[in-house]
């Protein structure tokens, strides 16, 4: 007959087992954290550049030895916000109809739909970018738009791109809130719609505020489909949204190739990757923080 593990040493078991994950990934992030620090603090603490300069300049030109991050930051900016406010209303739209209008249709069909958007490669929207967004912005407004690529061209990729995230998520949302809250709107003589946006939507704010924030951090990461579209010109800043630019992603990915070790091109490379690392910090702070409040007023 097989020996039975006392209790007491199994559960000691469990707690060094789940301890030693946390410590793991704790260790990884602070080491990944600690890397890109290291590596990106190097531009202004041992090649000498000024901080100030390096992220309001308006020229990167390596050739010239000119690192001035503003046209990737903007364009960054651009992008990620542009497609927020293209993918927002067809978003909440979607988890309207999934969830209030016709949640069998919505549920069974639509919402698998969208949800397949997320499977599909991200070199897969940059392709379609390329040969039919960047075509649709030549056609719509001519020589203005020069070869299509351009901040609008990928806001629209990114759109799409980010739409299944703040789709399912706003879903989740609606569904969260509790019926109670409908029934008594209705109670009071409300329409359908009455209780869906001042009611349901109102609830539901934390929640869909944080499906916001983890399209954008997505939109803000993102390179390859942003790359293929956006026209990957880092030189000067961005004169308008039909103008081709850059993004921190799209300069870091493109230059990585090209740089030599320990040079001052490679420490700004760096520099962009902690701009990065720190604004993907600044947006989990945000959910947690929006999170937190949701929680406070939901009891």
């Amino acid at each position: 007959m097989a020996k039975v593990m006392p209790k007491r040493r199994l559960e000691n078991i469990g707690l060094g087992i789940t301890g030693a994950c946390v410590l793991l990934v704790a260790l990884v992030v602070v080491t990944l954290i600690f890397m890109v620090a290291e590596q990106g603090l190097t531009t202004f603490f041992v090649d000498g550049f000024n901080p100030i300069a390096f992220l309001t300049g308006q020229h990167w030109i390596p050739e010239q030895n000119l690192y001035g991050a503003l046209p990737m930051i903007v364009g960054s900016f651009s992008v990620t916000l542009l497609s927020t406010l293209i993918a927002l209303p067809i978003a909440l739209g979607s988890a309207m109809f999934v969830v209030e209008v016709a949640p069998g249709f919505g549920t069974r069909v639509f919402q698998p739909l969208v949800e397949l958007l997320v499977g599909i490669p991200s070199v897969v929207y940059g392709v379609l970018g390329l040969y039919v967004v960047n075509a649709a912005m030549r056609a719509i407004f001519g020589a203005a738009a020069g070869t299509g690529a351009g901040i609008l061209s990928g806001s629209i990729v990114l759109a799409v791109m980010i739409l299944p995230t703040v789709t399912t998520l706003s879903i989740d949302a609606l569904r969260a809130v509790p019926n109670e809250y409908r029934e008594g709107s209705y109670a009071l003589g409300c329409t359908r719609w009455q209780t869906v946006w001042h009611v349901v939507l109102k609830s539901a704010t934390p929640s869909i505020m944080t499906a916001v924030i983890l399209g954008m951090t997505r939109a803000f990461g993102e390179t390859l489909a942003v790359q293929m579209v956006i026209g990957g010109v880092e030189r000067n800043m961005p004169t308008g949204l039909l103008s081709p630019a850059s993004t921190l992603t799209a300069t870091l990915t493109a230059g990585l190739n090209n740089a030599v070790s320990g040079t001052e091109f490679y420490h700004a490379l760096w520099t962009l990757g902690l701009i990065l690392l720190i604004m993907s910090l600044i947006f989990i702070v945000i959910i947690h923080i929006i999170g937190h409040k949701g929680a406070k007023q939901n009891g």
